[in-house]
């Protein structure tokens, strides 16, 4: 599924945030062109809004337009099928959120990330059954989102005209999840282990399961608040390299890499997202930020 040429994505967790404006975002920048000015700057982004709730077609094809040709988008996974449904019986709500536009996106459309509550403990039935409900392809999608409810009759999109693979990646929080079965389950679906920097609040978990790694940078010393100085950011930089032409990985094959900061509070994560794209520059990154 990767690519020849493996790239690295490095972005931000989502791009709506207050204190940016003035401060990343130029003064008087109106807020519907945040996305764009976020989007020369980076190669990526993850969208956030869609965990909260059901996104409409209409945002979906607007981000898609508002961002340069080689962007890409991560997608993160609605939380009434982690947190409230807790990944069991979920196929009615993944149909839904399939239906719910993100397809429109076309080759824009980057790895979903399923992120599971902190109180959710492997139970290795219950991640066999979700990890075989996540469709592989965009055809596989709109299959799936085609059995959608009422709940998005009139706000829903999947008509696809072309097969393309999906990814996906999973964070987990609970430290239950440290176990080599739910490793084997992951490389058997193709699935990325998220590994998460979270100032030592949950487990960060290093193993590759799949042909891309995805990496989300929640802070280095304060959740959400501290920044990367500059040798975490070389770390990241020569880690992200290895990836890249695989001489970090187990099996020698470079993947494709995805690497958001989430440190938002202080205005840390568009500038340590940039820091990190300019020192892989030249190492296979692509789109806008290379």
């Amino acid at each position: 599924m990767a690519a020849e040429q493996p790239v690295a994505r490095i972005g931000i967790s989502g791009w709506r945030y207050a204190p940016w404006r003035g401060t990343f975002y130029p003064k008087g920048l109106p807020q519907r062109q945040e996305l764009e000015y976020a989007a020369r700057h980076l190669n990526s982004v993850e969208i956030n809004g869609s965990f909260y709730s059901l996104q409409r077609p209409s945002s979906w094809q607007q981000w898609r337009d508002a961002t340069p040709p080689g962007f890409v988008f991560a997608v993160k996974g609605g939380r009434f099928v982690t947190h409230m449904q807790r990944l069991r019986n979920v196929r009615e709500a993944l149909a839904n959120f399939f239906a719910s536009g993100m397809l429109s996106l076309g080759a824009k459309l980057g790895p979903f990330l399923w992120q599971t509550p902190e109180n959710l403990s492997y139970d290795p039935a219950v991640v066999e059954e979700f990890l075989a409900l996540l469709p592989k392809t965009t055809t596989a999608a709109a299959r799936l989102a085609s059995d959608h409810t009422d709940k998005v009759k009139d706000r829903s999109w999947f008509d696809v005209t072309e097969d393309r693979p999906l990814r996906h990646a999973m964070e987990v929080r609970s430290p239950t999840f440290i176990d080599d079965r739910f490793y084997e389950q992951l490389r058997q679906t193709n699935t990325a282990l998220v590994t998460a920097d979270s100032a030592g609040t949950w487990p960060m978990l290093h193993e590759i399961t799949a042909d891309f790694t995805y990496v989300r940078l929640h802070g280095k010393d304060e959740l959400y608040v501290s920044g990367y100085r500059d040798e975490d950011l070389d770390h990241w930089a020569e880690t992200v390299r290895g990836w890249l032409d695989g001489s970090g990985c187990p099996d020698g094959k470079g993947r494709d890499a995805y690497l958001y900061f989430d440190n938002d509070v202080k205005v840390r994560a568009p500038y340590d997202a940039m820091g990190l794209a300019a020192r892989v520059a030249g190492h296979s990154q692509g789109g806008p930020a290379a």
